[in-house]
């Protein structure tokens, strides 16, 4: 299968694209992209993988679905675009990103920035249909999303896995903990911050970790 992807995932996962299920969520998301209204736009699909290659991974931040409305969503997890309004959830985490190590919030929401210095900033479900959120879910995505994390669980050393609410803490309940840095609290949404996010640290603590590891920390 031709999949446009970045080389170095595209040679890490090839045992995915000919695998049964990949083919068909492939031909689903195909029919809903040519009768529907789809996000992140087609060619964002895989904006996280091509953000960040495969070796250059030093952080996983997990995220669940793409937004679902018009202009949002571009590929990457609680990112939007320029000029977006930040969601409730982003809000909350430039919010504990001050309170943390003082960075103030900034005028953009795209994370483009974080992806760039080695933040593959993961949804479980890579699309979604326009105004029906989980409308993609249970079609495959999971198990390609399962793989990913999977592939740098095993292959991989010392890497940051963030994990924002059951659902994330579920998906990575298999990462050995002694190979890498596994950080978890409740979910950015306003429904849960003021349960356990807001004060979790995990920014300072992921940058304190990769110093312990001798590598670059990140500009949040």
């Amino acid at each position: 299968m031709n999949i446009k992807i970045e080389e170095s995932w595209k040679r890490e996962l090839a045992d995915e694209w000919e695998k049964e299920y990949f083919k068909r969520l492939t031909e689903f998301v195909r029919q809903e992209y040519s009768t529907k209204q789809i996000f992140p736009p087609g060619r964002q699909i895989f904006a996280a993988f091509d953000s960040t290659p495969f070796p250059d991974v030093k952080v996983v931040i997990l995220g669940q679905d793409p937004y679902h409305d018009v202009g949002q969503a571009n590929g990457l997890c609680f990112s939007v675009n320029d000029g977006i309004p930040f969601p409730p959830s982003l809000r909350n985490i430039f919010k504990e990103i001050e309170s943390d190590i003082g960075t103030p919030i900034p005028q953009s929401g795209d994370l483009s920035r974080w992806a760039k210095q080695g933040v593959l900033l993961l949804n479980a479900t890579l699309t979604v249909e326009a105004h029906r959120a989980g409308s993609h879910q249970r079609r495959g995505w999971e198990e390609f999303t399962d793989q990913v994390i999977n592939h740098l669980a095993t292959k991989r050393n010392n890497i940051v896995f963030i994990l924002w609410g059951s659902y994330a803490i579920g998906k990575g309940a298999f990462i050995d903990r002694n190979r890498h840095l596994v950080l978890t609290s409740v979910h950015p949404s306003p429904l849960s911050a003021h349960r356990g996010f807001f004060g979790n640290h995990h920014f300072s603590r992921a940058n304190q970790y990769l110093i312990e590891h001798g590598k670059t920390p990140i500009e949040w």
